[in-house]
């Protein structure tokens, strides 16, 4: 087994497995991966949509030019999303809506009764909302299993269970011990850690960039009526749930962000509660079970963007993180930026347009 490379990737969660996927063709790649397979933590845990107002104006442009390619690649399937408004939410919902619209996103007022149409059992209450017909659902396990199989296709290594130990720099390269046992060595270090990602550069005895992980709760519940396949997306305006279909189930958040240490995440009885509370006041289904219930960490910078490119103070270390809950969506095009970025590679048409200094991290020099 090689010991020597050019680029080893931290995590081989989306993140880590996209960014691999862009590399491998073009330098000796290996992806660690803390846990016996990749994808355990909040790659394994998604929502599973590509939503263009998803994540605000900021994370807008990656997830426009990420869109074709996921289309093209068969990963996207049919969904729509329609975003709630209560009365006196009126001139919030105009906002959202005119400043979506105003950057391309093909997005329309709804009436209560398109609202009542469209997600039946809607309580009163309810006025209007916003209606965007080119969200998408996601397949999160096709695409990481693809960028996997593609960067090992490649010539990239994945090794499991080979958590960061310490990480030397010495003579222009990295040494590094993983849980593993087996030495490595490399000339770039990416942090591709998701929740772990200002730990991993503790060790690699970088400057933490205060990258913050929050508990995100999801449930899945049977219902009486059962969740139709034709329900939308259905998310409230001030962000106090989500809620969408899966194989005749209802996939429920109460959009919680609860900050917590990097750990495996699990749900606490009271966000559960909370978020079926909350979907009692939108709809008059009766919950007939909670089947089963998971949280994920989600993880963000402190101007909530994400963090691509050299360390400003280390440029042999490679930021790859804070990606919020927006990795899966943004994925084709923040790899292909990201590998640019790190080879000194030209923009092409996925990246074209995009801005580069709003997400490098030489913004926290």
């Amino acid at each position: 087994m090689n010991g020597r490379f050019d680029i080893a990737i931290i995590g081989a969660g989306i993140a880590g497995a996209s960014l691999a996927a862009e590399l491998a063709p073009h330098a000796r790649v290996v992806l660690l991966e803390a846990e016996d397979r990749p994808g355990r933590h909040a790659s394994g845990r998604s929502a599973a949509f590509w939503m263009e107002s998803y994540g605000g104006p900021a994370i807008l442009p990656l997830t426009i030019a990420s869109g074709p390619w996921l289309a093209d690649g068969g990963f996207l399937g049919e969904r729509g999303a329609l975003t709630l408004a209560r009365a006196g939410q009126e001139a919030q919902l105009e906002r959202f809506l005119a400043d979506f619209a105003a950057a391309g996103v093909r997005i329309e007022r709804r009436d209560r009764a398109a609202l009542e149409a469209a997600v039946p059992g809607l309580r009163e209450g309810w006025i209007a909302g916003a209606y965007e017909r080119d969200c998408r659902d996601i397949d999160v396990a096709g695409l990481h299993g693809w960028y996997l199989a593609r960067a090992q296709a490649a010539g990239g290594e994945l090794r499991c269970k080979a958590a960061l130990v310490s990480a030397r720099q010495s003579g222009g390269s990295w040494a590094l011990e993983t849980a593993e046992g087996t030495p490595l060595a490399c000339d770039m270090l990416v942090n591709a850690a998701g929740a772990w990602a200002d730990p991993v550069a503790q060790i690699a005895g970088v400057r933490p960039l205060g990258i913050a992980p929050f508990r995100r709760t999801m449930v899945q519940l049977r219902t009486a009526p059962p969740a139709s396949a034709r329900l939308p997306l259905v998310l409230d305006l001030a962000e106090r749930f989500y809620f969408k279909p899966e194989s005749g189930r209802l996939w429920l958040s109460p959009h919680d962000e609860t900050p917590s240490p990097p750990c495996d995440a699990a749900p606490e009885e009271i966000d559960v509660a909370v978020a079926i509370d909350r979907l009692q006041g939108v709809v008059d289904w009766r919950v007939e079970q909670v089947e089963h219930k998971w949280a994920g960490l989600r993880s963000f910078a402190p101007d909530r963007l994400p963090v691509y490119g050299r360390d400003p103070a280390n440029p042999a270390f490679f930021w790859f993180a804070g990606q919020g809950g927006y990795g899966f969506q943004t994925a084709p095009a923040a790899a292909r930026l990201a590998a640019q970025d790190l080879l000194g590679l030209p923009e092409d048409s996925l990246t074209a347009g995009l801005d580069r200094a709003l997400y490098s991290a030489a913004r926290f020099a």
